[in-house]
């Protein structure tokens, strides 16, 4: 148990996504560190999120959703009130420093964060936890933060079982398709540190194929960003148009670098790729995203208990 009667602060981190129209440019200069982006820059980055079915509502709305479901995972675990949710997002309010402001507001004297990312990377969820280590710091707050969870079963389940159902769409043509494992590209540099993410990914990508039946499968990278500096490929354009050549006419994308519905997935995969791929003669589809399901909530809980473990132990 947590140290007298407060109950523990969970912090659910995420990227973020402007709430609406209005506030893609606000967005998009905090990614850029303060600097605003140019006319250019943001019209693109508005047509794709116009692009998308409904806006950028939904997109803010999925991250709510996960929370409101892990909240409620770990109170049919532990009871209510021994855990209180709150989030913590890296470009848009509420930001990872406005979480654990609130955990202080409400009393809160441990805490425990995980990032809606499984991969670790010193770049993406490392980041993530330093923040949050060093605001809870300010505050008193006793923080422990979960690394990755790329392996849990429950994770590895519930993507096959997707996994599994995708490839029922190409019916005949089933044993044909080919499942393309994809994630966010980094920047080429990581490889010169040993961070881990680009094997984590290909550690998930394996358990998922052996877990699902799956024989033909490839791993491939997306949504690199335009920084002027190599990133980490091929690109799955690229991989795409290598397929095609090859004959491949049914692809499968399991973006199990993603947990839910957002921008890299419903524009980059949904709209980009999938036209890419009928140009080239291929028939592209993707698997459902995890967003609050019940197995991924439950590998959420089971990771956030471990990291409790080492707050409890360094009492």
């Amino acid at each position: 148990m947590s140290l007298g009667t407060k109950p523990t602060g969970v912090l659910v981190m995420s990227y973020g996504t402007p709430e609406n129209m209005e506030s893609v440019e606000a967005y998009y200069t905090h990614i850029r560190r303060g600097h605003p982006p140019t006319a250019e820059q943001l019209e693109d980055l508005s047509a794709r999120y116009r692009a998308i079915v409904g806006g950028v509502f939904p997109l803010r709305e999925n991250t709510n959703r996960q929370a409101a479901a892990l909240q409620r995972t770990l109170d049919e675990r532990a009871g209510p009130g021994r855990y209180v949710c709150y989030q913590g997002l890296k470009h848009a309010a509420p930001f990872i420093e406005d979480g654990i402001a609130a955990m202080a507001g409400d009393g809160i004297r441990e805490a425990i964060g995980i990032v809606l990312a499984p991969h670790y990377s010193s770049m993406s969820v490392g980041g993530y936890l330093k923040r949050a280590q060093e605001e809870a710091a300010k505050h008193g707050i006793r923080f422990a933060g979960v690394q990755s969870y790329h392996l849990h079963p429950e994770l590895i389940s519930a993507l096959a079982e997707r996994v599994r159902r995708g490839l029922d769409k190409f019916g005949d043509a089933r044993g044909d398709a080919i499942v393309l494992f994809s994630a966010h590209s980094l920047p080429k540099r990581i490889e010169q540190t040993g961070d881990p993410y680009p094997e984590q990914l290909l550690e998930t990508s394996h358990a998922v194929a052996m877990a699902a039946g799956v024989d033909r499968w490839q791993f491939t990278w997306q949504s690199a960003g335009q920084t002027g500096e190599p990133w980490l490929g091929p690109d799955i354009l690229e991989t795409v148009d290598s397929l095609a050549r090859e004959g491949v006419r049914s692809i499968l994308v399991a973006p199990v670098g993603f947990v839910s519905d957002h921008l890299e997935v419903l524009y980059d995969l949904d709209i980009e790729a999938s036209r890419y791929a009928e140009e080239r003669g291929v028939r592209l589809e993707r698997i459902e995203m995890l967003n609050d399901d019940p197995q991924y909530m439950s590998a959420l809980a089971d990771s956030l208990a471990a990291a409790e473990k080492e707050l409890e132990d360094g009492r």
